[in-house]
């Protein structure tokens, strides 16, 4: 197959325990929970199993830890239609931990223990250049050590791979490693985290986007939960893309759900638009559902739902 039809995912592999509450803890407050669940999650591999179920042919670089839930963790994402081959067991460390709470109205806290994420260094990344070489497109996150995405970054730009850049957790960038990236898709937090602007509005999210492309950042998608993504490219007026409204179960990988299905679309040449669009259908069928990978859709779900909505 084509350089142009492959994806790399690079990023991070958690395990995650899943608690339902009420409302969030207060310090010192103890809130009796329900509905204990541990999943499979990590913002890289939740990113991974969205392209991988979506239809993507792709290819995902992380480390696990040599634990028992570390090999289910890897079967599992063979099962998700992801070469694994680039996914290293790091011996002496844990599989990533994740602790989520999910309060009453889907809303997520979340702590995490990276374990063997932190195997993910720059050498790793080497190892494994000519994955990068290969694609056509790299998707990242930052649970992952930041010099890793710069060297990642680096590779893709030397071998003309695009480089997909879900700034999450908001975390302070320097403008080297901004100036690599093509695409960038920031929810309002970790807009603001980049720019300085609140993004409150659509003139906001307008701000904030010509801000980032003054960093070198061809192509902007700024996350507005609700109300949808306001997209903007270069040069060209920005337009705020509308998402679909459902019941939330919880809201945990629906942002790396819409990810994973946009970049899906993108390589398939769906043009910018529709790549949103499909990735709006994909996130909003995972938020009505519990957890991380296991509220991931398949293609046909997504293209079923595309087709109800007219």
């Amino acid at each position: 197959m084509s350089k142009s039809a492959k994806l790399a995912v690079l990023g991070s592999i958690n395990a995650d325990h899943i608690l339902n509450l009420t409302h969030f803890p207060r310090p010192g407050e103890t809130v009796i929970g329900e509905q204990y669940t541990v999943a499979f999650g990590g913002k890289g591999a939740n990113q991974a199993v969205a392209a991988g179920r979506a239809g993507a042919d792709i290819a995902f670089i992380a480390c696990l830890g040599d634990d028992a839930i570390g090999e289910r963790i890897r079967a599992q994402l063979v099962r998700d239609n992801i070469d694994t081959a680039a996914v290293e067991t790091v011996s002496g460390e844990p599989t990533g931990v994740a602790m989520i709470f999910v309060n009453g109205e889907g809303e997520n806290s979340i702590g995490i223990c990276a374990g063997a994420n932190a195997a993910l260094t720059p050498d790793c990344v080497a190892r494994h250049q000519q994955v990068i070489a290969n694609a056509s497109a790299l998707l990242m996150q930052l649970e992952s050590p930041l010099e890793s995405v710069q060297a990642a970054a680096k590779i893709a730009r030397a071998h003309q791979t695009q480089v997909i850049l879900n700034p999450a957790p908001a975390t302070p960038l320097d403008d080297e490693l901004l100036a690599l990236v093509d695409i960038i898709t920031p929810n309002e937090t970790e807009a603001e985290s980049l720019t300085g602007i609140a993004v409150s509005s659509d003139e906001d999210a307008a701000r904030a986007a010509e801000a980032l492309h003054a960093k070198g950042i061809g192509t902007v998608l700024i996350t507005l939960g609700r109300r949808g993504v306001w997209l903007s490219e270069q040069g060209e007026k920005g337009e705020r893309i509308a998402g679909f409204t459902v019941k939330a179960v919880d809201t945990i990988a629906a942002g790396d759900t819409f990810n994973g299905a946009f970049i899906t679309a993108r390589l398939e040449g769906k043009s910018l638009h529709d790549a949103v669009r499909f990735a709006h259908a994909a996130a909003a069928i995972a938020v009505t559902r519990p957890g991380a990978q296991p509220s991931v859709p398949w293609r046909a779900e997504i293209d079923d739902f595309l087709l109800q909505q007219g």
